[in-house]
């Protein structure tokens, strides 16, 4: 049985047809060709864009010229709400600066001091799993986000606030759409932007949490209490070019972000090794095994090596955010086609980790792919889960080593099954979850 891949449009449509097609889903919005073509055309009344696939024009745009590729702001319309300013949706000087802040936290030696936490995050999952038949995405969903808790603010979520912030995200993410409107038809600033009331409210609601949150970590601080967590890393690291940190507001809009590409991106890579694993017994007996001779302190992570294959299959197959939009910021050249200023350049990693030109069984479960010539030369060229270049996410060290981690201890404890014939849908709301969630079968070992 192959994993479930969303069906793709083969007809022709018209722009509005393709307009409300986009709003439901993404995935299944665009045409088969996509998993073969190194580039595409696409023209609205307002605008031109172009999906690039070939492996020269990706390194083109995330890491040989970013500069002339900045974020789109088209994509900053629709998560703005929530995200404000974050590192996430700026550009230029701004970026830069917030980049400079954030980036010393999360490099390799601050992660190791993340990890008894991560560590209890996962230990706390594995106490709350039951046997019997669950939906999995609310499991792994609930563990990522008390990771992000306990290493970012050191609190658990059972915390309060936390719980709140938890129980608002999960009605933000159903309700907000990767692109809204104002993606496809270009509005005067004075203009709405047209958010669901549902969306903006749930907005407000967590960044009042998270305001809550940073002040009272900012009084911490002040009284030299504050715990060694990221949240005071990050706020008491000054820019080393201005000699400032970053203000409250600012700090709010980081740890939305943190929360949701540290959260939101997690649980989903986590639910889908996950149901791959319950997909393929053989797999999950082997990753099992491994996990049986884990050991407890940081060292182990190394251990995990199938774990880690794995892992990184579910992102390949059902990479979180499944589309990056950059915007030409002068002419360009790409296969012969004339790129005009303000064009909208698409990176898919969805597509460009299933293309057939590039891909060995572009759609298969297949962890031993990435110690082949095939996987290694990919991994190289066509594997963008996290970015790339100088925009890669900063957290992308520490989704590696938190999803193996509790990917081994839940499959350690516990046999996941697939309950009957019918396969989750995936579909691309904020990230690339199951339409209908995943709902597994779980026996103790």
């Amino acid at each position: 049985m192959m994993p479930p891949k969303p069906a793709s449009r083969a007809d022709k449509v018209s722009f509005w047809r393709y307009l409300r097609l986009f709003r439901r889903d993404i995935l299944s919005a665009q045409p088969a060709k996509l998993y073969r073509a190194w580039m595409a055309e696409f023209r609205t009344p307002f605008f031109r864009s172009y999906l690039v696939n070939q492996p020269e024009l990706v390194r083109l745009v995330l890491k040989e010229r970013p500069g002339d590729f900045p974020k789109s702001d088209r994509i900053g319309e629709g998560l703005r709400p929530l995200l404000g300013n974050s590192v996430f949706l700026s550009n230029g000087e701004t970026w830069k600066r917030q980049r400079r802040i954030i980036d010393p936290a999360f490099e390799g030696g601050r992660l190791r001091d993340t990890f008894p936490a991560m560590q209890d995050a996962a230990r706390a999952a594995v106490a709350r799993l039951k046997p019997g038949e669950t939906e999995i995405e609310a499991v792994t969903s609930h563990a990522a986000a008390d990771v992000i808790f306990r290493t970012l603010f050191s609190i658990p979520i059972d915390h309060e606030i936390a719980a709140q912030v938890f129980d608002r995200f999960r009605a933000y993410q159903r309700s907000q759409p990767i692109l809204n409107l104002a993606a496809f038809v270009p509005l005067p600033t004075w203009v709405p932007r047209l958010h669901r009331r549902a969306t903006r409210q749930a907005a407000r609601e967590i960044r009042a949490l998270i305001a809550a949150l940073v002040a009272a970590r900012e009084a911490e601080i002040r009284e030299s209490r504050a715990p060694d967590d990221l949240a005071t890393k990050i706020m008491t690291m000054p820019d080393p070019e201005t000699g400032q940190c970053f203000s409250r507001e600012e700090m709010v809009d980081q740890v939305a972000i943190f929360f949701l590409a540290g959260h939101e991106t997690s649980a989903s890579a986590l639910a889908w090794s996950l149901y791959l694993l319950a997909l393929y017994p053989a797999w999950q007996e082997r990753v099992a095994q491994e996990a049986a001779g884990m050991g407890e302190g940081f060292a182990a992570i190394n251990a995990l090596r199938l774990s880690r294959d794995v892992f990184r299959e579910a992102l390949r197959l059902y990479p979180p955010v499944p589309m990056m939009v950059r915007e030409a910021s002068c002419p360009h050249e790409m296969r012969g086609r004339d790129v005009p200023t303000g064009a909208q350049i698409v990176l898919s990693p969805w597509h460009l980790h299933r293309h057939e030109r590039l891909w060995d069984n572009p759609d298969g479960f297949d962890p031993a792919r990435w110690h082949g010539e095939n996987g290694r030369q990919c991994h190289r060229e066509a594997f963008i889960p996290f970015s790339a270049g100088a925009r890669v996410c900063p957290g992308a060290g520490f989704a590696m080593m938190e999803g193996p981690l509790i990917l081994s201890m839940l499959v350690r404890e516990f046999r996941f099954e697939v309950i009957g014939e019918d396969q989750p849908v995936p579909v691309a709301h904020l990230t690339v979850r199951a339409q209908d969630g995943i709902r597994l079968k779980l026996k103790r070992r």
